[in-house]
């Protein structure tokens, strides 16, 4: 049979899609339905939130940085054995950039090309009969883009959901859900975004504690009944995934380094790929059977006294990148450099392995679609291929480095950034996230 599926969008980021959302999977899992979480874009943080709150792997779907076969096979297997797919939008619903019709990467591109009706999160705090209006523009934005219902959220009183409902209803558009102002329902941040899942205290007892808000304040049985069929029109083709950088695969995994795809290790994992985790926190080195060491992105400005001292790590990697390649994304390839400047100003000594510094007490945002044209054979392709993905950091470069650069690097709309990245021997490393092979 073919799963269902739900979208929840919003006006905005900040409207609390992500609680309802993880709530919302909760409550379902809790009734007997096999529910799984899905993101749009490229967030590798809640994914996180969703598996841990139904015990099945989340994915991410992004229509600029994968190609529309590989969309629809990721939509198959998310599908596959489950009732009930549940989408998360990333910021508003229609928020992308300009680029071809269905690759723009907002939300809305998944909801039309999958016909995924969308529940509609409406943060109606200072506003009342207000709300309606922006409904009715989210309806009417895009005929193909179904808004099915809506969740209101942060009401403040009884008398201010009859306001916002009356008003809805008067043009036709259903409440679903009414949750009221609970602090407890936030979720921790920091400059990236949430905590993740695997660093948040007591998380299932928080997942349970959303559940029952949600069970309290939405009508799941009509939750249920507003999914839609959710199939890709074919069985889609992986083989823009990344390729493996090697059969037996190290990569640090801590609450330094873990900002992997699951799309990413999905498909190494189906092309026979060992993954063989290890520790830079715990002064661990990389596995010395593995033909390939990654460095994911993640907080090393937060650990970065903790990765100085770690000399087990250090030595490690040194001997690793002697004789096989190692390659670093954001995080990573901040760790790959010479040193790290944290927060309050002080140095720490990194891997020394590329030539170059960075700094997170300079911080200036970096945040984008990234499209990179790679200079050479490394763990994201072969010279010559473009490779999609996405850059978002605080961190800068302080000190460039006499290494060759990786890449040739554009935004999303192709316009020149210049070169991106270091390469030195075995050793690669980029700012830029890698998501899909153009």
């Amino acid at each position: 049979m073919t799963a269902r599926a739900l979208m929840i969008g919003a006006a905005r980021s900040g409207s609390g899609k992500t609680s309802v959302t993880i709530g919302l999977l909760r409550a379902l899992s809790r009734r007997g339905i096999a529910v799984r979480g899905a993101k749009s874009g490229p967030d590798y943080i809640d994914p996180g939130f969703h598996a841990a709150a139904t015990g099945r792997p989340g994915v991410n779907l992004d229509s600029w940085a994968m190609p529309p076969a590989l969309l629809d096979a990721l939509t198959g297997t998310a599908a596959h054995g489950g009732d009930l797919v549940i989408v998360e939008s990333a910021m508003g619903l229609f928020d992308g950039i300009r680029a071809e019709p269905g690759r723009t990467g907002a939300a809305s591109d998944l909801a039309r090309r999958y016909g995924v009706p969308v529940l509609l999160v409406l943060d109606v705090s200072g506003q009342s009969q207000t709300a309606a209006a922006i409904a009715r523009g989210f309806a009417s934005h895009d005929p193909q883009v179904r808004i099915a219902g809506v969740i209101l959220n942060q009401v403040a009183s009884p008398r201010h959901e009859t306001y916002v409902r009356e008003a809805l209803e008067d043009i036709g558009i259903e409440v679903v859900g009414v949750i009221y102002r609970n602090p407890e329902m936030a979720l921790p941040e920091r400059h990236l975004g949430l905590v993740q899942a695997s660093e948040h205290a007591a998380i299932d007892a928080f997942i349970e504690r959303l559940a029952d808000t949600m069970e309290k304040s939405i009508d799941l049985d009509r939750v249920m009944d507003l999914a839609g069929p959710f199939a890709p029109a074919s069985d889609g083709d992986a083989t823009a995934n990344l390729p493996p950088p090697g059969q037996r695969v190290a990569i640090a995994r801590d609450a330094a380094f873990s900002f992997v795809y699951p799309h990413v290790l999905a498909a190494w994992h189906a092309d026979g790929v060992d993954i063989l985790p290890f520790s830079p926190l715990a002064d661990e080195a990389p596995d010395e059977t593995a033909d390939a060491c990654w460095l994911p992105g993640g907080y090393p400005e937060l650990h970065a006294a903790q990765l100085g001292a770690a000399t087990r790590f250090r030595d490690g990697m040194h001997a690793f990148a002697a004789t096989r390649p190692v390659h670093g994304e954001c995080g990573g390839f901040m760790v790959l450099g010479r040193a790290i400047e944290d927060a309050d100003g002080a140095g720490h000594a990194m891997l020394g392995l590329l030539g170059h510094e960075t700094s997170f007490a300079k911080r200036k945002i970096n945040l984008g679609y990234r499209q990179a044209r790679l200079r050479c054979d490394c763990a994201i392709g072969r010279a010559g291929d473009t490779v999609r993905g996405h850059e978002f950091h605080y961190a800068r470069v302080t000190q460039a480095g006499d290494d060759e650069a990786l890449a040739d690097i554009a935004d999303g709309a192709g316009n020149p950034l210049g070169l991106s990245g270091a390469r030195r021997g075995t050793v690669t490393g980029t700012f830029f996230h890698a998501i899909a092979r153009a």
